[in-house]
């Protein structure tokens, strides 16, 4: 893996990740009924599998000030994110209770009066940023949404705007105006990677691969995940580019979505020099790249994904 594309500055690996890092409380072993600490959210699983993959990534978010918030810093850390631009206000961390099953994971929220969602605004950063990553909690849920909108317009007027929506349906949020604020999101964005599912809540009156198709014919590289079945790519004006899924033996699939993400991510960055117009070949290398990454993560019980070779 080489540090940077060839001919580009440091600048253009770097990834600026907005959002919340929380705690997962996930099933201890085949004990539905005990429960272990784990951290987590989407935005930190992708900062920490840039760093994993070799990048720079800078976190921007709010950590507790209790012992959840002090093992996220350290696991943020530990991997080798950049937490200058994050803040730690005297608030807990906000909880989410996992439950994994055969059709995916379900999750139950516990947000309010929380750091997680004190981000810092740090809009006039953006710039140093090869490209910017948003979505998730944090993009809907305020104090945490505003400031995300604001990063994500200047992301999208000076650089690279990546959007993962990650949608999210829980009784304390508010189901109309979330999808708004993530249809934003994607609509400002020079890359969207999304899963079926995600799109189908969206867009619920059109097919996923039709709400692939317009938001490519915007200009933007698009990315539908399907879990098992795969990953297929749009570009406006070529051919849909599809892959498998690896094949592993799946122990775990919580986080797999995000190291597709930062599979996604460090390609463009490495391989494309933040480039989005792909061509076949290499919409299928990064797609192979994200695919490894991510069953990295499926098969074995934990978040951060090693990995693949071809970068």
């Amino acid at each position: 893996m080489t540090d940077v594309p060839a001919g580009g500055p440091g600048r253009e690996r770097s990834v600026l990740v907005a959002g919340e890092a929380l705690v997962d409380l996930v099933p201890a072993g085949d004990d539905a009924g005990v429960r272990v600490a784990q951290p987590g959210g989407a935005p930190a699983n992708v900062a920490v599998g840039l760093a994993r993959l070799g990048g720079r990534p800078s976190f921007l978010g709010g950590l507790g000030d209790d012992v959840f918030g002090d093992r996220v810093e350290a696991w943020l850390s530990g991997a080798g994110v950049d937490l200058s631009l994050s803040a730690r206000p005297a608030l807990p961390t906000a909880l989410a209770v996992a439950d994994p099953g055969a059709h995916g994971n379900t999750y139950r929220f516990h947000l309010g009066d929380t750091a997680t969602f004190a981000l810092p605004d740090r809009t006039a950063d953006v710039g140093r940023f090869g490209a910017v990553y948003a979505g998730g909690l944090a993009a809907v849920v305020e104090p945490a949404a505003g400031v995300v909108a604001g990063l994500a317009r200047e992301a999208a007027r000076t650089g690279l705007l990546a959007v993962d929506p990650n949608v999210r349906e829980d009784r304390i949020l508010d189901p109309a105006r979330s999808l708004e604020r993530l249809r934003e999101l994607c609509a400002l964005a020079g890359v969207v990677k999304a899963s079926d599912e995600d799109l189908v809540r969206l867009w619920p009156d059109a097919d996923p691969e039709e709400s692939c198709r317009e938001l490519a014919a915007g200009g933007r590289l698009v990315v539908m995940t399907r879990g098992a079945r795969g990953a297929t790519a749009y570009v406006h004006g070529a051919a849909a580019v599809s892959v498998p899924a690896r094949p592993v033996r799946v122990v775990n699939t919580i986080g797999a979505g995000d190291a597709f993400m930062a599979g996604m991510l460090t390609w463009l960055g490495t391989a494309a020099g933040w480039d989005t117009e792909l061509s076949a070949g290499a919409t299928k290398a990064m797609l192979e790249y994200a695919a490894g990454t991510a069953a990295s993560v499926c098969a074995r019980a934990g978040t951060e994904p090693s990995a693949p070779p071809g970068v």
